[in-house]
């Protein structure tokens, strides 16, 4: 009998394919994600799970799953699964690493281009009709060429951004808990402590995990401590930076503008961000192109099908579970 797996939104038809060969597959094909007591209820008599990080997997869904063996996630990132409760319940989780990297690099320099030369502006002005004539002083941006990139996380993802910044002949400079010399001698980067970083810094992009220690790691603090002229990307969680700190420092100029992949409460969206112009609003598609999102939806169910058929899945983040069982 072929073993019993959730996957709780649709995804690429390869994907589905390969957990359809194998799994008996309960299938959300609604675009809406389950509310905690629909998601406890389907995943009953489940062996496994692929989820997005937009489904919340706690102790308590967890706790109330005991036929569950592993949780497959759509995504590099993990904080919305209780991997320690997973853990003690002998729960495999797994996820996508390294196969979003390069399109989310991409996407962060689309993120600094677009604020930086103040596209998304420039665009609504022309669909608006207010385009009259050729203007000397019209939407005057800010160039990249020459400038000061300061990277928070030289990770795979921080390390694909700072590649690019080559080809602009910016100078690079990182911080992150410890330095990475090898990195540093591949990339021509810099280490810095957090707060020089911020203060010489023209482009800040952050690529950061978020983890307790990484939860408002910019905050009022910070944000003042940047160039009034300084543009902040963020393309890795929207918790890392301090929502109401950012909105007013965009208000008061104490920075220049923003480019936002990720919020601190998404999908919602603070309202005195919508009203700004010199703020760029992306919703969480760092990562989506047709390729990758197939990429990662692939290795999700490989992960899944692995686990309940008994094998050590390829992207396991929580290997001890494995002495546990």
């Amino acid at each position: 009998m072929k073993p019993k797996v959730l996957i709780t939104r649709m995804l690429p038809q390869p994907a589905l394919d390969i957990a359809l060969t194998q799994c008996n597959v309960d299938l959300n094909r609604r675009d809406v994600r389950y509310a905690k007591k629909q998601l406890i209820r389907r995943l009953k008599g489940k062996a496994g799970m692929i989820c997005l990080l937009t489904d919340t997997i706690d102790a308590e869904v967890l706790r109330k799953s005991p036929h569950l063996k592993v949780v497959s996630n759509v995504a590099a990132g993990l904080d919305n699964i209780d991997v320690q409760a997973a853990t003690r319940h002998g729960i495999m989780v797994t996820n996508t690493p390294g196969v979003l990297t390069e399109t989310t690099a991409e996407f962060a320099w689309a993120l600094l281009l677009a604020t930086a030369r103040r596209v998304v502006e420039a665009d609504r002005f022309v669909r608006a009709g207010k385009w009259k004539e050729w203007m000397l002083t019209g939407f005057l941006g800010r160039d990249l060429y020459g400038k000061t990139l300061g990277i928070c996380g030289l990770g795979r993802i921080g390390s694909a951004v700072a590649r690019r910044a080559r080809g602009f002949n910016m100078r690079i400079r990182y911080t992150q808990r410890y330095r990475n010399e090898a990195k540093e001698r591949e990339l021509n980067a810099t280490y810095m402590d957090k707060m020089t970083l911020l203060k010489e810094s023209d482009f800040l992009v952050l690529v950061l995990p978020l983890t307790p220690e990484t939860r408002h790691y910019i905050g009022p603090k910070e944000l003042k401590a940047m160039k009034e002229t300084a543009i902040l990307i963020n393309v890795a969680r929207g918790p890392i930076v301090e929502e109401k700190a950012l909105l007013h420092a965009l208000k008061k100029k104490t920075i220049a503008a923003a480019g936002l992949d990720v919020f601190e409460r998404e999908p919602k969206v603070l309202r005195g961000l919508l009203r700004l112009q010199n703020v760029v609003l992306a919703p969480h598609i760092a990562s989506a192109s047709m390729e990758t999102r197939a990429r990662m939806a692939c290795m999700a169910a490989e992960n899944c099908v692995a686990a309940v058929s008994g094998h050590r899945p390829p992207n396991l983040v929580n290997p001890e579970v494995l002495t546990l069982r």
